[in-house]
């Protein structure tokens, strides 16, 4: 099956499809689910057939983080991502939204506070709100195309009960990617400022081929101590319903803080988890990676062309992910009616910019990560909600 055959989702317990009148107002019947981070095609062969060896053996009992799992990822940061880690360094957890909690709640207390660059993922607000802490939000600025950090302004925002900085690189939901420079910068900022930095990471094979992302590790080599990384195969994969996701601490006292932690919680990973994402990451997973990556390449170009087409709307250009970011402030309406417009005519789910914080006022984000002829009636449906205007 290519990125491009026909999937139906519905009725498959998809929270993306199965969800989305409950949550947005727009049956799966006759509309598009363009939200929640997952895609819509199925995952690489050599995940399915690994998957199909695990039913046909036919025991599910408990499994263990074996040589190969650990090897694999090993494989994939090195050959991927010029990353060189040693085993003991990897931990598991139940996916990377999980990750960000035990990092709150391992290195934190209820009331302190935990800095964010907004606009960004929404569930970075949500887990510290939930985890009894406060948001400390600092905006990033709008510079030509993208955006870019202003630390001079976040350091003016901190209030000194900040413990810790939860980073996203690449960048969710703009897709830009750091620099090495800007990415030291963030490292520097957090040191000063007696921050843990957890850079949120699993965007990283979702780069395009006009950008190079760098991994925190690499880049500011000299925070480790200072730094929790969290990586995954669940969103290039696909395979974030298995809930297995990846913090790499090279630091031996943070590592061991959060060894703690996961023994204290009796928390073992998921079998099926651990043996997706050791077939994953290999060379037949590589290859399948570089062509998703093509194929999200022709949606991004196909959406933007005809979104930026429409006066007053303009999809940011996108270095990675396959979220598209578009702007509606030129249109003069207000979020409301941008959204009545997308939900009741297009009939299009969306995730709501306002829900990404402060900056994401005007904007909605749209997955891409489907096939060609759903984004072509994407647009062709948001086209005509905002005719109007042509």
């Amino acid at each position: 099956m290519s990125f491009n055959t026909p999937n139906d989702r519905r009725g498959t317990n998809s929270s993306k499809w199965d969800l989305m009148e409950q949550l947005y107002g727009v049956s799966s019947n006759d509309g598009l689910a363009m939200w929640t981070a997952d895609s819509d095609y199925p995952t690489a062969p050599c995940v399915i057939d690994a998957v199909k060896t695990a039913a046909e053996h036919g025991v599910f009992g408990y499994g263990i983080e074996d040589d190969a799992y650990v090897s694999a990822i090993q494989w994939w940061m090195q050959t991927r991502h010029d990353w060189a880690i040693e085993k003991d360094w990897i931990l598991t957890t139940q996916g990377l939204g999980n990750g960000i909690a035990l990092c709150l709640d391992v290195w934190t207390e209820p009331g302190d506070h935990a800095v964010i660059f907004t606009p960004v993922y929404h569930e970075f607000a949500l887990k510290v709100q939930k985890a009894g802490r406060v948001v400390t939000e600092c905006p990033m600025k709008r510079q030509d195309e993208t955006y870019v950090l202003d630390l001079d302004d976040a350091q003016s925002r901190l209030t000194g009960s900040e413990k810790i900085l939860i980073f996203c690189s690449p960048q969710n939901p703009s897709g830009r990617v750091w620099s090495q420079a800007e990415l030291k910068a963030v490292s520097a900022f957090a040191r000063k400022n007696g921050l843990l930095l957890v850079s949120d990471e699993i965007h990283h094979d979702l780069v395009f081929q006009d950008a190079q992302f760098v991994p925190m590790a690499t880049a500011a080599p000299e925070d480790a101590e200072n730094t929790v990384y969290l990586t995954a195969a669940s969103k290039t994969f696909n395979i974030a319903g298995q809930r297995t996701g990846n913090m790499i601490i090279s630091d031996p006292t943070l590592r061991a803080a959060m060894r703690k932690k996961l023994a204290t919680l009796d928390y073992k990973p998921s079998l099926l988890g651990v043996t997706m994402i050791t077939a994953a990451y290999s060379p037949q997973g590589a290859v399948w990676a570089d062509q998703q990556i093509a194929h999200l390449q022709e949606n991004r170009d196909i959406f933007d062309a005809g979104i930026n087409a429409i006066p007053g709307v303009w999809s940011m250009p996108l270095q990675s992910t396959y979220l598209a970011w578009v702007d509606f402030s030129g249109t003069g309406m207000s979020h409301e009616e941008v959204a009545a417009r997308i939900r009741d005519t297009a009939k299009i789910a969306v995730s709501q910019g306002p829900t990404f914080g402060a900056g994401g006022e005007t904007f909605m984000r749209f997955n891409l990560a489907t096939q060609k002829a759903t984004v072509e009636e994407a647009v062709r449906r948001m086209q005509d909600a905002f005719a109007d205007l042509q």
